[in-house]
């Protein structure tokens, strides 16, 4: 990757929704550069796809969480096989430290919420969890 494809990246990421056209002007290049850019980072596998991010109208009516595991030994590959099937568990990291696992939690109101996090530790191999509530993003750089 060049200076040129860093670039591209960087606009993409800001709006996967701008035109080839208006990519190649904003980068000073042709319109072919940019699309065989495009093409030859989607090969390579640096853009894995496009997705649509929603707006605070969408999300500002759900509840969000993240949620702190603590998983017994060797339960790992079997809680994470429950979680999956969880639709409001959006993300699942594992981590070091006291935790085993971060989830990041999203339902439509806080009855739901309790009910996602009671299932959750209720899954065998679960020893222990503790949930905090999202009251506010400040900021979220995420793509």
């Amino acid at each position: 990757m060049d200076e040129l494809d860093s670039k591209l990246l960087a606009a993409l990421i800001a709006d996967s929704s701008t035109p080839v056209s208006a990519l190649a002007r904003r980068l000073g290049v042709a319109r072919s550069t940019v699309q065989a850019r495009i093409e030859r980072l989607e090969r390579g596998g640096v853009i894995a796809g496009y997705t649509v991010r929603l707006g605070e109208a969408v999300l500002g009516r759900r509840i969000h969480a993240t949620a702190l595991l603590q998983i017994e030994p060797r339960a790992t590959a079997a809680v994470v096989g429950r979680i999956s099937s969880m639709r409001e568990v959006e993300t699942c990291h594992s981590t070091s430290g006291r935790f085993d696992m971060i989830l990041r939690i999203s339902a439509g109101t806080t009855a739901a919420l309790d009910a996602v996090l009671d299932r959750i530790g209720g899954i065998p191999g679960v020893r222990g969890s503790e949930s905090l509530i999202h009251l506010s993003t400040k900021f979220d750089r995420s793509p």
